[in-house]
């Protein structure tokens, strides 16, 4: 089977190629542009898409020695995510699909980040914890199989990535946030300042407000009177406690359930202390623990093809009528056991 993914959800366009279960390309164009204006732009997202989108096919399909006629399942984001963005790469799969003649998919851009573990060498096992940590989205998840994904908690507002953009626009470090933040971080004492971690009803729920609330006020209250340790310091203490809401969510999951392994996924995922601390959850609990490659963490059309290359293999089909959802499509995703 010889697979095309194709993502466009945001600021990156991406491209691969999966063959016989293996990746032979995955292209990525970030748009860099969008750091002068601390966030992005919706309108030149998508004309940024617009532009490199077909010579990212060529690149390849030349990359993995194919033509087009050699592919046959089209994927491609069909959301969440900003819809004109999405609609380019959503647009140009179905045109292949329709003049090759060949099957497509849309895929859950989440989904596709659930599973992007499954693109390393050592692979997630049924039924696994996921935590997925992205700008737009915090979920805890049971996955059973490749079509039952259980929501076991989510954010109740900020997301973990788009708490980390705010709190670096804030110190004046700019836009991603997260690597911003990280950088700072390493340079800082994470032990300097008590963020608030939130305690919510729900035991698998995540608030990242409070915490961004915090930074804010302390920020504040220096009237000004900040040096280079003092951002540090504040970006070290602030990662600190995201990181922990994170983990204890995590770990009470751990405990409740018979899992075979935990995957942390999402552009957060590339987070250093994150990873470090999932590392030691997972030998204190002795629970195998898969984080994808830094490449596969962002978003990238590798794990779209995987994702969509499942569901073809477990029946599931789609038409050329489908449509894009700029919100969370929960087909395969059920709340509460």
């Amino acid at each position: 089977m010889i697979v095309i993914g194709i993502e466009s959800s945001c600021d990156e366009t991406s491209v691969a190629i999966l063959k016989n279960g293996k990746i032979t390309a995955n292209l990525i164009s970030s748009q860099d542009f969008h750091k002068k204006f601390g966030g992005v732009v919706p309108e030149l997202s998508s004309r940024a898409h617009l532009q490199i989108v077909n010579p990212l096919v060529k690149e390849a399909l030349l990359k993995s020695s194919i033509s087009l006629n050699d592919v046959e399942l089209i994927t491609a984001t069909a959301g969440p995510g900003l819809i004109g963005a999405l609609l380019v790469g959503l647009t140009y799969a179905k045109g292949l699909s329709y003049s090759l003649n060949k099957p497509f998919i849309g895929v859950n851009h989440i989904e596709g980040h659930i599973f992007s573990g499954f693109l390393m060498e050592e692979k997630p096992v049924f039924p696994f914890i996921a935590l997925v940590v992205s700008g737009g989205h915090t979920l805890l998840l049971l996955v059973k199989s490749f079509t039952e994904i259980v929501k076991l908690g989510s954010t109740v507002d900020d997301a973990a990535g788009e708490a980390f953009d705010k709190v670096s626009k804030m110190l004046g470090l700019g836009y991603p946030g997260g690597p911003k933040i990280q950088a700072a971080a390493i340079k800082g004492d994470q032990n300097k300042i008590n963020f608030p971690i939130a305690q919510l009803k729900d035991p698998y729920n995540f608030s990242f407000s409070g915490i961004k609330t915090s930074v804010l006020r302390y920020v504040q209250s220096l009237n000004g009177n900040m040096n280079e340790q003092i951002i540090n310091d504040i970006a070290a203490s602030f990662q600190f406690a995201v990181v922990q809401a994170l983990i204890r969510k995590l770990e009470k999951a751990i405990q409740n359930f018979n899992i075979k392994s935990i995957s942390v996924v999402g552009g957060v995922a590339a987070n250093r202390l994150l990873r470090e601390s999932a590392g030691e959850l997972g030998n204190k609990h002795d629970v195998k623990l898969i984080i994808p490659a830094f490449e596969y963490c962002g978003d990238n059309a590798a794990m779209i093809a995987f994702r969509g290359e499942s569901l073809y293999a477990a029946g599931i089909r789609d038409t050329l009528e489908s449509k894009p959802f700029p919100g969370l499509s929960e087909n395969h995703f059920s709340d509460g056991l």
